[in-house]
């Protein structure tokens, strides 16, 4: 008997399937750079692998709509996107790890300086080759994580040694409570970043990210980057979404059979049947991203699926590489061995399936389909 080539399979290998829209992506580009941040560069954040649509596919597209600069966060997302992008200009958000200037430089990538330490290291090394190599600074007006302090920003103002050798290519700094529009920080947080930034004079500046876009004109300043809206998640945590979905997963069903009234189901015998139930056994669980805290039980509903237009609630517990969902009610003909069921997209949102989950979108997004067929082509 010949073997089979795997490819010949193609996707039936797989218990699903992660569908990437790069035309909806650079459409929220659009709508963010032309609609809502008319006066200000907009920018891309792409780190964490593009919030999980790929990175080298996502900057491709967005690049080939006009976007120049981008954000990562650490060294290695930075160098193979300066493979990807040979032009772009390419900031490293977690800025100057230690040893790591040179190969910074190598492939011409900016790191974000959030610290005196880092700041004296880049002016050293300006100083000692007689170059003014770009880099940003971060300046921290009340997040309290990466950047200088406003006496830090002070000292390195007053020092030639720290701002003398260099001038930064942008100043800037981040929202603590930005999907919170009516938080009163947003407007602290501003009036900060003005203060310190205000004795640069010709320097661009940046603190709003995706829910600074949405925030208003006085959040913009020079260059703005998006992250979570270009990829259709919420940037507030209420209200209407003006960003359009760019991902579908969808699982597929193994298995369908009956659940006796009273029978547990699932790993912890965590919920039980009220009446007898039809379900579906879908490939895909934790593993794949769709997170154990969206289970349901007794106590609380879980998630969802949904299937021909019908919403199936998860059964108890999601496990490693399966949930059960209940489609009792939908008709037989639409839950069949083999068909595919929709856990993210155009009908079951990041942000609801997140508050399932009892956490933000970001982390849907970025945990999805690590075993899943990936296409990249329109939703559907």
């Amino acid at each position: 008997m010949s073997e089979t080539p795997m490819n010949a399979y193609s996707s039936a290998l797989y218990g699903g399937r992660l569908t990437v829209d790069l035309d909806a992506i650079a459409a929220n580009w659009s709508v963010l750079r032309s609609r809502l941040a008319p006066g200000s560069e907009c920018a891309a954040t792409i780190k964490a692998n593009a919030y999980g649509t790929g990175q080298a596919e996502t900057a491709t597209r967005l690049f080939e709509e006009g976007c120049r600069t981008f954000f990562v966060a650490v060294p290695t997302e930075a160098i193979a996107l300066r493979q990807t992008l040979p032009s772009a200009t390419i900031y490293a958000l977690d800025g100057l790890f230690p040893d790591t200037a040179d190969l910074l430089l190598q492939h011409d990538v900016r790191p974000v300086l959030g610290s005196l330490d880092e700041l004296k290291e880049w002016a050293e090394l300006c100083r000692t080759s007689g170059k003014s190599f770009p880099a940003a600074v971060h300046v921290d007006t009340g997040i309290h994580r990466l950047g200088l302090s406003g006496d830090e920003f002070g000292t390195a103002l007053a020092d030639p040694e720290l701002m003398g050798p260099f001038k930064p290519s942008l100043l800037m700094s981040h929202l603590a409570c930005g999907s919170d529009p009516d938080h009163p920080m947003n407007k602290e947080q501003l009036d900060r970043f003005i203060a310190l930034t205000s004795p640069f004079k010709g320097v661009p500046r940046s603190l709003a990210n995706s829910a600074g876009v949405l925030m208003g004109p006085d959040y913009h300043f020079e260059l703005v980057r998006p992250g979570i809206s270009l990829y259709g998640g919420r940037a507030f945590d209420h209200g209407d979404n003006p960003m359009q979905p760019v991902a579908k997963v969808e699982a597929r069903i193994m298995i369908v059979r009956n659940v006796p009234k009273g029978d547990a189901i699932g790993y912890g015998a965590t919920q039980t049947a009220k009446r007898t139930l039809r379900n579906a056994v879908v490939a895909a669980g934790y593993a794949d991203g769709l997170l154990r805290r969206a289970s349901s039980s007794d106590d609380r509903p879980g998630g969802f699926g949904m299937i021909g237009g019908h919403k199936a609630p998860i059964l108890g517990r999601i496990s490693m590489d399966m949930i059960t969902l209940d489609v009792t009610d939908i008709p037989e003909h639409l839950v069949q061995r083999g068909g595919l069921v929709e856990m993210l997209g155009p009908n079951v949102a990041a942000a609801d399936m997140a508050a399932y989950a009892e956490t933000i979108d970001y982390e849907y997004l970025t945990s999805l389909g690590r075993r899943f067929e990936r296409i990249y082509g329109p939703l559907g």
